[in-house]
């Protein structure tokens, strides 16, 4: 096949795909709004004793006005990538800055970072008013404008002081390291994503939240045991400040090895019982016995293998440039590294989006078997309620569309936990 055939077969499965992705999305999120306001004013019969009417329409509300919201960013996020590849964005950016700063590193470095920065600029009128509107309106929010500043000035301030650094590690081993590059890159990447699991909880996150070690006596004593009867060790076990930002619970394990650690969110703590709390905990437990971690750590491992192996024999073909709208640089000696990467960034989730349901079903089955294992070392009865006070204080539907499910929950619906707790299936 002709380098002109293949730049036009790719710009055409290319646009094929972006629209029926979007198609796809928009039929499933109509079909999320429409089944979840068709059963607003009726709380199914499951949970009739303990979710009012009142609570269940606000959680159908704020599901319906967040799915509407998401269709007007699916359409955004839609014309913008159109912008950077088919109309020439992306080509725009990599010519002017080539004519200002020449080839090389730091030109290089400038696509990477002028993307990002334009792409944040054009999705932060998104972000507030999902933080300022949506979420102030539904009694979520909490962070103040100041607040949410200073987060982005540190997000920003470190996205470049960890970004960078990696991008021209990354850049440099596609220009120096031969046609196996894609191998060593890949290796840094891995080797990143382990390093970013131990330095996570101690160095980073405390520069947004503060983590206060579990004082309850009585609380730390049952989790401490929890823990040891399920073989878990941890560095310790804190409360974070999540109140300051919003008014959602939750409970998570960070880090890795000998970083590992639990943290509760301090409206997790005010919200849950004794026995809510162990098990919350139990089910987070039922992740590391069921290797869970390690299972999604290998198919991230495999899959970035497999993705950086398609990018360095991409990156070498001039019509996956051309087909996606940029011209390369392959006359004057130029490199086109950074291109490479953008594009390929820019181009796998319009295709791999079909996909998507195959991880969700994964994630799902995965979530059985962490009830199933907390029912076994806790009470199912407290991890029930622990699940139905989580859904009503995050205003999560009890009444999604069950296509939507299908395609996109990582979590199953209340419903289907609390019937497969009820019936003692396992997992």
């Amino acid at each position: 096949m002709s380098a002109s055939l293949a730049s036009l077969s790719l710009t055409g499965a290319f646009a094929l795909a972006l629209v029926l992705g979007l198609a796809l999305r928009f039929w499933l999120a109509s079909r999320q709004i429409r089944h979840v306001a068709r059963h607003r004013d009726t709380v199914p019969a499951a949970f009739a004793q303990t979710i009012t009417t009142q609570a269940h329409r606000k959680a159908a509300d704020y599901t319906v006005t967040k799915a509407r919201f998401g269709l007007l960013e699916m359409a955004f996020g839609a014309a913008v990538l159109l912008g950077w590849t088919l109309l020439g964005g992306l080509d725009w950016l990599n010519q002017a800055l080539m004519q200002w700063i020449g080839g090389g590193m730091a030109q290089q470095l400038a696509l990477l970072a002028g993307f990002v920065l334009i792409g944040s600029l054009l999705e932060l009128p998104f972000s507030l008013y999902q933080t300022f509107v949506i979420e102030e309106r539904f009694g979520f929010n909490k962070i103040t404008p100041k607040l949410w500043f200073s987060d982005l000035v540190k997000s920003v301030v470190l996205g470049a002081a960890i970004g960078l650094p990696l991008a021209a590690l990354i850049l440099w081993l596609m220009g120096a390291a031969g046609s196996l590059w894609w191998l060593w890159a890949w290796g840094v990447w891995m080797g990143f994503n382990l390093l970013a699991q131990l330095i996570y909880p101690t160095f980073i996150a405390p520069l947004f939240n503060k983590f206060q070690p579990l004082e309850d006596d009585a609380t730390r004593e049952r989790v401490t045991s929890l823990m040891q009867r399920c073989g878990f060790k941890a560095r310790g076990l804190f409360v974070m400040d999540g109140s300051r930002r919003s008014a959602h619970s939750n409970a998570y394990f960070t880090g890795f090895g000998a970083s590992k650690r639990v943290v509760f969110y301090d409206t997790l703590l005010a919200r849950l019982s004794p026995g809510e709390v162990d098990a919350v905990l139990a089910h987070e437990l039922g992740h590391f016995r069921h290797n869970h971690i390690r299972k999604m750590l290998a198919g991230l491992f495999a899959m970035s293998l497999a993705g950086f192996a398609l990018l360095g024999w991409l990156s070498t073909q001039s019509w996956f440039y051309t087909g996606l709208g940029v011209t390369p640089n392959l006359q004057d000696g130029a490199p086109n590294d950074a291109l490479a990467l953008l594009l390929f960034l820019l181009a796998v989730p319009v295709f791999t989006v079909f996909i998507s349901p195959l991880f969700a079903q994964l994630s799902r089955k995965h979530e059985f078997e962490a009830d199933a294992y907390a029912i076994s070392q806790t009470s199912g009865a407290d991890l029930s309620s622990a699940l139905l006070k989580l859904y009503e204080d995050n205003a999560s539907t009890l009444t999604p569309d069950p296509v939507f499910v299908k395609f996109y929950y990582s979590h199953p619906p209340a419903s289907e936990r609390l019937a497969r707790m009820a019936s003692g299936v396992p997992a």
